[in-house]
């Protein structure tokens, strides 16, 4: 039994090439893999800015890089924007049902769709049974995922933990060819409005990396809070 966070071991890993900036090495800090984190412990190191991947729970932790800023989302003071109105519009059709965490056949084929057809140029690429049921299917109870339907139809599938004062978007993978809807998008958007349903104070996003385009996105919701010297500054 874990009695506070300073029993908690954490590791470094061996560094390796950058998932996300060109010539640059990576580092990464674990906790001990073999705990298993409460729902509060959790949330601690999430407001400390680490994440979860699987049932591994991390913060990048290179030696001369900074690039990598945990933001999360202040829901309470949360407007969307004209784009984001129009994404919301646009998927009014959507039947949005939580379930627990599963491995159905559905659920993978639209997951491999996703990376395979998104994420070419990624390291998750080519999509595996194996490595979906690793990094999504096998994780803590405080996890659920979403399902965003077309009637019978799946279109998407929000993985989300639900901690003490925030939702943690660990993930979303949606139907590719549906690029008029904006799913990732309007996941986030469906998050956030979740969030103020709850009465939570922030939606996680994870990484931000100003130098990545792919992570330029994350500040599009505005206002959002920047973790920067081991503290939240708020980005209006």
């Amino acid at each position: 039994m874990i009695k506070d966070l300073s029993d908690i071991t954490l590791y470094m890993a061996d560094a390796h090439p950058c998932s996300y900036l060109v010539n640059q090495k990576a580092s990464t800090v674990f906790v001990d893999p073999k705990l298993v984190l409460t729902k509060e412990q959790y949330s601690h190191f999430s407001n400390l800015g680490f994440r979860r991947s699987g049932h591994y729970i991390y913060q990048p932790h290179c030696a001369n890089c900074h690039a990598c800023v945990p933001v999360r989302v202040v829901v309470a003071k949360f407007v969307p924007d004209r784009q984001q109105k129009r994404a919301i519009r646009n998927n009014q059709d959507l039947i949005i049902q939580k379930v627990i965490p599963c491995d159905t056949d559905e659920h993978f084929d639209l997951y491999e769709r996703y990376i395979n057809t998104r994420h070419r140029d990624g390291d998750m690429y080519p999509a595996t049974r194996e490595q979906y049921q690793s990094f999504l299917v096998d994780v803590p109870e405080y996890c659920s995922f979403y399902e965003f339907r077309k009637k019978e139809k799946l279109l998407a599938v929000a993985v989300i933990d639900t901690l003490e004062n925030h939702l943690s978007a660990v993930y979303t993978f949606f139907e590719p060819d549906e690029v008029k809807r904006s799913l990732g998008q309007y996941a986030i958007l469906w998050q956030i409005k979740e969030c103020q349903r709850l009465g939570l104070d922030y939606l996680s996003l994870g990484y931000w990396i100003k130098n990545c385009r792919k992570m330029s996105y994350k500040l599009q919701y505005r206002p959002i809070e920047l973790f920067i010297n081991q503290r939240w500054v708020q980005m209006s």
